[in-house]
């Protein structure tokens, strides 16, 4: 079925952002474009969120899951400040507040937002999800477009144009040529941008090339054609090819049995029926973990953040409150989400961003216009789970615009999960995140 226009028929709405929305139409308009220019990808999308996947990685290693809140998402009303930092908030937020009473966890200088309890509690209390307030860019950039691509390309003040995880898995010359592959959309993220291939398909079942007649005889057609030209595009087509036989098996086991992708175990967005933008896109990434073909790295968008009208209707239901929905459908879904994994959770870790923060200050509208600072979410594998890490910058001293400040890089909280979890040494960190000088951890993995 086709997925409803939340922004017309639910508790997400128009953001009423002229910048947001031509920046959702941009990508929609170019993804058309590259399907009627015959791209090497096939189109399309998961509601509000698709995926990108980064191969290199041998079997059974760790994979990291970089899931962006696209829309400039709200932290001050995801993980919020007690006590007499509380009071500050509230002064700032008159109506759209959290009620400090109904936060939880047990950190003492922060709750979460009740609508993510009932996903995500269980990890808290396990250790296994975590948070670090107070990230963003070196300086602030209030613009949706510039500042996720400064965030992708994490090279902040350089004229360098390839991402950052592009850059990561190209590190190893013996990466085979899936190096590169998008799930859900034909256009790559800026973070995937570079010399590295790429292919693209809807779900898994689609990582193969349609038969016409004899199954196979395209693919056998295809390969026989391209096999020995010496044209720029006969190597991508080899690439491509190569790519696909290596997910033939996979490919074959969700053809013969759709139930391979796990898709009723995960929950519908309030108000919906059979719909939620995490749906589909996080039960294909469960399977293709499962399916333990060397991913090393996933990039998930999950959009509808910039909430510069009623951020929330005060009730905190997630069949009516923007927030509310948000957050309820993003923490179910990740409690499907490791559920679905089964034994491979152990090897998978998911970190969130968004390309900036919101004001301290409500605005006319119940809403919040683009701000600094953020939070950013830590779950699974390798996580030290049950805080929120890191230096608290407080209320009381805002940038000029009356912003949170963003005391920590966001390639510091990168670096500190990538290097920990994946095949990269310091070595490589002037490679992946050119310019950034020696980390030190905050304490983000045990």
């Amino acid at each position: 079925m086709n997925a409803p226009d939340p922004a017309a028929t639910g508790p997400v709405q128009d953001c009423g952002c002229p910048e947001f929305q031509g920046f959702r139409l941009s990508r929609r308009r170019l993804l058309g474009a590259m399907a009627a220019g015959g791209a090497l990808a096939t189109v399309g999308t998961y509601g509000g969120a698709f995926r990108q996947v980064a191969y290199g990685a041998e079997p059974g290693g760790n994979v990291v899951v970089v899931l962006s809140m696209r829309g400039g998402a709200d932290g001050l009303s995801i993980v919020v400040p007690r006590s007499t930092e509380y009071d500050l908030l509230a002064g700032y937020r008159p109506s759209i507040a959290v009620p400090e009473g109904q936060l939880w966890g047990n950190d003492p200088r922060f709750g979460f937002h009740p609508a993510l309890r009932a996903g995500l509690q269980d990890m808290w209390d396990q250790g296994s999800f975590g948070a670090v307030h107070a990230v963003g860019l070196p300086e602030s950039n209030m613009s949706h477009f510039d500042a996720m691509v400064e965030i992708e390309e994490a090279t902040p003040g350089s004229s360098l144009r390839v991402g950052w995880i592009n850059r990561m898995v190209g590190i190893d010359p013996a990466n085979g040529p899936e190096t590169a592959i998008e799930i859900g959309s034909a256009m790559l993220p800026t973070s995937l941008l570079g010399p590295a291939d790429a292919l693209g398909a809807y779900g898994v079942a689609d990582l193969s090339v349609r038969s016409l007649g004899t199954p196979g005889a395209r693919d056998r057609a295809l390969k026989d054609m391209w096999e020995s030209d010496s044209r720029l595009l006969s190597g991508s087509v080899r690439t491509a090819m190569s790519a696909l036989d290596r997910f033939a098996p996979l490919v074959a086991a969700a053809d013969a049995d759709p139930s391979e992708v796990h898709r009723d175990l995960y929950p519908d967005y309030a108000g919906y029926d059979d719909w939620g933008p995490l749906k589909d896109v996080l039960a294909n990434t469960a399977a293709l973990i499962r399916a333990d073909l060397g991913t090393s790295t996933v990039t998930i968008d999950y959009g509808d953040w910039d909430m510069h009208v009623g951020l929330t209707d005060g009730s905190l239901d997630p069949s009516t409150d923007w927030m509310a929905a948000q957050l309820d459908h993003l923490g179910g879904s990740l409690k499907a989400f490791f559920a679905d994994l089964g034994p491979h959770a152990d090897r998978v870790t998911v970190v969130t961003l968004s390309e900036f923060g919101r004001r301290v200050d409500e605005n006319g509208d119940r809403g919040l216009d683009h701000g600094y600072g953020n939070v950013m979410l830590l779950f699974g594998a390798g996580v030290a789970g049950g805080q929120v890490h890191g230096s608290w910058p407080g209320l009381t001293t805002l940038d000029p615009d009356n912003n949170l400040v963003a005391d920590k890089d966001f390639r510091n909280i990168l670096w500190e999960i990538t290097s920990n979890r994946l095949a990269i040494s310091e070595s490589d960190r002037t490679t992946v995140f050119p310019g950034l000088g020696p980390v030190t951890p905050i304490g983000l993995m045990a």
